[in-house]
């Protein structure tokens, strides 16, 4: 393994996604948070996710106490938001936002990964249509980079984009519209690279049309026999992951070695984080498998610290 990272400005992390963390607290079916903490620091990452909003505390000072505690940095959080329904759900975005940032800004993270509401339940039923109108459309891209304004005016903060299956923004036409429609000053991407995969999308073409845009990662490969399956059943999101949909690498697709080249050319500081879904899962499966992609990672010529 390189003593010297290949990749100096790509900084690996990891996210309470790969413990099998979908819901804030009171999930009996997920990891306890100060286990999950316990373990990113055994696997050897020194940067970690918020997960979603409740799962770790909302104390700011018990999340500084608790990264401290195992050196382990804050890099950003997650909010869910519904853009497309228009200016009420805009608001209800804003107080989700202020009150992530709530929790994460005096911890220094900044990075605010934004997902889509989706239209499939945990069973992979519709729970809405899976397009916009022309109308919603414009509601989408209006609201987010209004929120991105807001976000930068009132936090210092910045939005990131995460393109999500089983959501209105997951193809190669959907992300292209969604990254042409709204405003490149205030909107950036969180590329998802199992995520784009998953849904068709090209992650090399995306870092290549917007590179600019490419402002925060999140690693992570499909199993292609799944996702035939999928395509072939019309399955929803979740039951693809309860059948194994997303592999730790080098077991799937996109090819990682390709795309950490494109990363890296683009000469940036950026937080890569490994979120392999895997929900519901055994305790005892994600502290292996966070290991083994740890050190396949840092083969690959990227910034680690264990």
């Amino acid at each position: 393994m390189p003593s010297d990272p290949s990749y100096p400005k790509l900084r690996l992390g990891t996210a309470p996604d790969s413990w099998g963390v979908w819901n804030p607290s009171g999930d009996p079916l997920q990891t306890p948070w100060e286990r999950y903490l316990d373990e990113v620091q055994a696997a050897g990452y020194r940067y970690s996710e918020l997960g979603p909003f409740g799962y770790l505390p909302k104390d700011a000072g018990i999340i500084r106490e608790a990264y401290a505690k195992r050196g382990l940095t804050l890099t950003g959080g997650t909010v869910f938001v519904a853009l497309h329904k228009g200016a009420e759900a805009l608001e209800k975005a804003k107080a989700d936002v202020d009150a992530e940032m709530a929790v994460i800004g005096p911890n220094g993270a900044r990075h605010v990964v934004i997902l889509p509401e989706g239209f499939t339940d945990f069973d992979g039923n519709l729970t809405a249509s899976p397009t916009l109108s022309a109308d919603e459309w414009k509601a989408l891209l209006s609201g987010m980079s209004d929120l991105g304004k807001y976000m930068a005016d009132r936090h210092g903060a910045v939005l990131v984009f995460h393109s999500h299956a089983d959501s209105h923004v997951g193809t190669q036409e959907e992300i292209e519209r969604f990254l042409d429609g709204t405003d490149p000053e205030t909107v950036q991407f969180c590329l998802d690279t199992g995520h784009v995969a998953y849904c068709g999308a090209d992650n090399l073409k995306l870092v290549r049309d917007y590179p600019d845009r490419m402002q925060y990662v999140h690693l992570k490969q499909v199993d292609r026999a799944v996702k035939a399956r999928v395509a072939e059943e019309k399955l929803g999101f979740a039951p693809a992951v309860r059948l194994g949909a997303m592999v730790e690498p080098p077991l799937g697709e996109p090819d990682m070695p390709s795309l950490l080249a494109a990363l890296g050319a683009l000469d940036r500081d950026l937080y890569c984080i490994v979120e392999q879904d895997m929900y519901p899962c055994d305790w005892a499966k994600p502290l292996p498998i966070a290991q083994r992609t740890y050190d396949y990672f840092r083969s690959c010529g990227m910034k680690v610290t264990r």
